[in-house]
């Protein structure tokens, strides 16, 4: 996602998360081997069950891939021995989510929750589809959307009232099944989907190349000599597979403990 550089407002300016915009061209669960072995070390081992469908992150193994990260790579491990171990950062599944994650685009995340937390208390304290869809334009525009986001809410509330967008099948799908259902509605970006991927479906090897401060965080953590283009981003990636998730979070962790020093805010 690239954001901008407040507490990881991974929705920041310059993203591709607007519809038909085309999002950064990044790698996925299904880069080719050729691909993957160009642009730096070789990656962590692989598992052919990892290939095929990785299982959702639990706390155990979100433990063991931070070790596994920290034996690898020691920049990570300075990072985890300064700051200590990143939160597991995590969301529920389904439609409040995704809504909550177009609202971020562009803006903080604050202003994107306040705004999320009055839209729950109009509609009575759920925020489901039809009573979304029962909103008038000047409702949404009390409640703090815009006129491009109250366009991108109906979206996605349509599709998923409508059964084009089945978010109780998503966690059986593959990692590009998945951003290939999401991106399909207008609003939704490559990274949204890998956001949703990563904190509601609690993928481990998902790597949103398109971030702001994730871009911020490898720059130093790495000692870049610039701060990384999206695809240079995704190569750099490649080392950690099958942990970029977990990378992420770590980079995530350093950037809100140096740079934004709000090491209990939610990057996500």
């Amino acid at each position: 996602m690239r954001s901008s550089p407040s507490p990881p407002r991974r929705g920041g300016e310059g993203r591709g998360d607007v519809g038909s915009s085309p999002p950064p061209t990044c790698g996925s669960a299904t880069t080719s081997p050729s691909r993957r072995s160009r642009g730096g070390p070789h990656p962590l081992p692989r598992s052919a069950a990892e290939r095929e469908f990785a299982a959702p992150l639990t706390l155990a193994g979100f433990g063991d891939a931070i070790a596994s990260l920290c034996a690898a790579d020691a920049d990570l491990a300075g990072v985890v021995t300064a700051f200590g171990a990143p939160p597991m950062w995590r969301r529920p599944q389904g439609f409040p989510t995704l809504m909550l994650l177009i609202l971020e685009q562009q803006v903080s995340l604050a202003s994107a929750r306040a705004t999320h937390n009055r839209l729950i208390a109009r509609l009575g304290g759920a925020l489901e589809p039809a009573p979304f869809l029962g909103l008038g334009d000047d409702d949404l525009k009390a409640i703090g959307f815009s006129r491009q986001k109250a366009r991108y809410g109906r979206e996605l509330a349509r599709a998923v009232a409508d059964g084009a967008l089945r978010l109780d099948r998503l966690a059986r799908r593959d990692d590009d099944a998945v951003r290939a259902a999401l991106t399909a509605i207008t609003g939704i970006g490559r990274w949204t989907a890998d956001i949703y991927l990563m904190m509601a479906l609690r993928r481990p090897d998902v790597w949103p190349c398109g971030d702001l401060a994730l871009a911020v965080a490898a720059h130093r953590v790495k000692r870049l000599r610039a701060r990384p283009t999206p695809d240079a981003l995704d190569r750099l990636g490649e080392r950690w597979r099958p942990h970029r998730a977990v990378a992420a979070r770590i980079l995530w962790h350093y950037y809100l403990s140096t740079v934004r020093k709000k090491p209990k805010e939610n990057p996500a």
